[in-house]
């Protein structure tokens, strides 16, 4: 780096703090859906209240797909630092906000205060990633896929603290509302750092790209498209699984979902840190090709798991999979197009994005599909007993989980032609 004020280790950890942060919202997101869900949407709709909540936990990947197209592009003239800080202004109103929301009545003006609080943390989240990932390429363009994967690493360790605080609040009796708090802490911690250090410039900026030099880049190689539209599926195997693993499989596998959560992240935290030695042995895209084939049979395993083994032996096949899809996706990206800059990745996380706010409402429709079907009828459902209502949502769940599975298998023709490719040259 050619300015000597510029920290690049301070500033890595100040990226893995913010990713850990995001991470954190996201348990905290699934700690928190089945009490939105009964609290608040029960009473709004029973008969569309998975749906709804889908919708509504949805829209933070909206806002969060929405920052990064446009953040990406304009974080040269914003600053990282100031993305940065909007990103904890994010967190922090958007959790002070779904505190409000379970204070009122249900009606319509919680169901809005959720949506916007929801809406302000995606956000947030988006404003993370349009700025730390440039910012991490720009630190390390000599090991961008080791240093990428080490900082999304911090990405399941926020998961895992945030599960396991979720659990802990829930077994202690403490209202479920405590889950909000633990996302202003880093928030407030984040937010002090940031506005300490001083930041570099983008790859592009440095190397005195122009905007349009920079457009043509990504218009003029098809191949950055085809990565954009396969991004779509590689997020979708990862996150909305993720997103929607307490709600579903709580009811099939007799334990909490989210500790499954917990336990893929804490495995994704230590694999990460060996992306590079991985990817040193059989390329980027062989281990895509790998991670795609472990996803999709990790996934179908876990639609089909019915006792806690079954489960965590399930989860751990995808918790493999899934480990290096996100960040190695991003590094391709930053290796193969590094004239697109910080606009090339930020695109890659708005497709990633808009791909769970299509999928999560879609997996709500169909578990709410299946639940009716299952009764033999909506009518039906509130004469259920307890033990008939369990297996008609472990039937719901299974349908629902299984839609996912078969996403990463379409990945494999395009991954394989690329990695044949690439060995040929």
């Amino acid at each position: 780096m050619t300015d000597r004020t510029i920290n690049r280790h301070r500033l890595f950890y100040v990226g893995n703090l913010a990713i850990f942060m995001i991470g954190l919202g996201f348990a905290v997101r699934a700690n928190i859906a089945p009490n939105l869900q009964t609290e608040i949407y029960d009473k709004l709709s029973p008969t569309n209240s998975v749906a709804m909540i889908g919708e509504a936990l949805g829209i933070t990947f909206t806002g969060f797909a929405l920052t990064l197209l446009f953040g990406s592009a304009l974080v040269e003239l914003v600053g990282m630092k100031r993305m940065l800080l909007c990103s904890a202004v994010g967190y922090i109103a958007g959790a002070l906000g779904l505190m409000v929301a379970t204070t009122i009545t249900p009606g319509p003006l919680a169901e809005s205060l959720v949506l916007s609080s929801l809406l302000l943390t995606g956000l947030g989240w988006g404003a993370v990633e349009a700025a730390t990932n440039p910012m991490v390429a720009a630190l390390y363009p000599e090991e961008k896929a080791h240093r990428m994967n080490i900082l999304h690493a911090w990405w399941p360790a926020g998961i895992v603290i945030g599960g396991l605080l979720g659990v802990l609040i829930n077994t202690a009796g403490m209202p479920w509302q405590v889950n909000m708090f633990t996302l202003l802490i880093p928030a407030l911690i984040l937010m002090w750092l940031v506005a300490s250090s001083a930041f570099p410039e983008t790859e592009r900026v440095a190397r005195g790209i122009s905007y349009p030099d920079m457009l043509m880049e990504l218009i003029k190689r098809p191949l950055f498209w085809v990565f954009w539209a396969c991004m779509f599926l590689t997020a979708a195997s990862e996150l909305a699984p993720g997103q929607w693993v307490n709600i579903t499989l709580s009811n099939t596998v007799g334990m909490q979902g989210i500790l499954l959560l917990v336990y893929v992240s804490a495995l994704m935290f230590v694999m990460r840190h060996f992306a590079g030695s991985v990817v040193a042995r059989i390329s980027s895209m062989g281990l895509m090709v790998v991670s795609c084939v472990a996803a999709s049979i990790g996934l179908y395993l876990l639609s089909l798991a019915n006792s806690p083994a079954m489960a965590f032996g399930a989860a751990t096949i995808w918790g493999i999979g899934v480990c290096y899809l996100w960040p190695t996706m991003l590094a391709i990206t930053a290796e193969r197009f590094p004239r697109g800059g910080a606009l090339a990745m930020g695109l890659m996380g708005f497709a990633g994005g808009m791909s769970i706010q299509f999928l999560l409402p879609a997996m709500g429709a169909i578990f709410d599909a299946a639940k009716a079907e299952a009764a033999g009828g909506v009518t039906k459902l509130p004469a259920l007993s307890d033990e008939e209502m369990l297996e008609v949502l472990r039937y719901a769940s299974v349908e629902s989980f299984q839609v996912v599975a078969v996403l990463p298998l379409l990945l494999l023709p395009v991954f394989g032609i690329i990695w044949f490719c690439d060995h040929r040259q």
